[in-house]
């Protein structure tokens, strides 16, 4: 009875990361649905982070999750009003430039930079799954970069800027989220964050969405793509642990160029499903051989995540 229950929650567990990844994946469709309905990206964050952030706390607070060490608050405060105000700006602002499915292959590049950062800066060794990863994210940038067509020079600048941005995000949360914290410091960094673009939003003017669909595009990145996408990958990786659970999380991108696709119209050259292919290779491998702290971070959701992306 006690195996049949521990297989009700794997299965349980990789179910509800992979509902992250596809809320998290279907994030660019609703950002240039509100795009098309007049909003511009200063306001769309503000909205998602401000009403994410709100209603991700209520969760923390309903569950009573433990929170972080309060000398921790103001580092992850940071990280929100720099790295996620960072990573996500260079992010949604690209998909104005450069077709959904090839931003998002670009930021999927971010775990071969955290491996080449950790190598550079922190002396840790390089494994061999880690070089053939780092080997296939740089292929693979170079065919969506090279021959994708459907981007503009300013949009693949801004994705690889992101996936940097949010590489350099995830090596320094690593050190001070844990696990047991980790959805309650996705809140204060996504509340903080929001904090950045009211100031910026208010700054530039509000432009908000004026259609219909807009509004509800708008309010689906807000509900699905945070408060959903994040609290169903804490609930899946408390079932099935952080490098499992950053496995399941290489949908992601496929969800992404499947749903620009079926929802865009965006039809991807072969260059940009072969070096998609290769960046999946290397998100695998990366997620293969993660070890602690890095699965703790609360980025590897990835995705607000990269895509959490930011």
């Amino acid at each position: 009875m006690r195996k049949s229950r521990t297989a009700k929650d794997l299965v349980a567990g990789y179910l509800l990361v992979a509902l992250s990844a596809a809320c998290f994946g279907v994030m660019p469709i609703f950002a240039r649905i509100a795009y098309a309905s007049g909003a511009d990206t200063l306001t769309l964050l503000f909205i998602r982070f401000f009403a994410g952030g709100v209603l991700l706390s209520l969760i923390v607070w309903k569950r009573k999750a433990p929170l972080p060490p309060k000398g921790y608050w103001p580092v992850f405060v940071l990280l929100g009003i720099l790295g996620y105000t960072g990573t996500s700006f260079c992010y949604f602002t690209a998909l104005n430039h450069a077709s959904a499915s090839v931003v998002s292959l670009l930021l999927y590049a971010y775990p071969a930079l955290v491996t080449l950062f950790s190598v550079l800066f922190t002396k840790e060794k390089l494994s061999f799954s880690s070089a053939l990863a780092l080997l296939c994210a740089l292929l693979g940038c170079l065919l969506v970069i090279g021959l994708g067509g459907h981007a503009e020079p300013k949009g693949i600048a801004l994705a690889l800027a992101a996936a940097l941005a949010y590489s350099i995000y995830i090596i320094i949360s690593a050190q001070v989220v844990g696990t047991r914290t980790a959805m309650a410091s996705s809140a204060v960094i996504i509340i903080s964050s929001s904090v950045s673009y009211l100031f910026l939003m208010l700054r530039s003017g509000v432009h908000l969405p004026q259609t219909v669909s807009g509004v509800l595009a708008t309010l689906s990145l807000a509900l699905f793509s945070t408060v959903v996408a994040f609290w169903s990958f804490f609930a899946g990786m408390g079932r099935i642990g952080a490098t499992r659970a950053s496995l399941v999380s290489t949908l992601e991108p496929l969800v992404t160029v499947l749903s620009a696709i079926l929802f865009l119209g965006e039809i991807p050259s072969l260059a940009v499903l072969g070096g998609g292919v290769l960046i999946g290779i290397a998100l695998v491998l990366s997620a293969t051989t993660q070890t602690s702290p890095s699965d703790t971070s609360p980025a590897v959701h990835t995705s607000d995540s990269p895509q959490a992306l930011a």
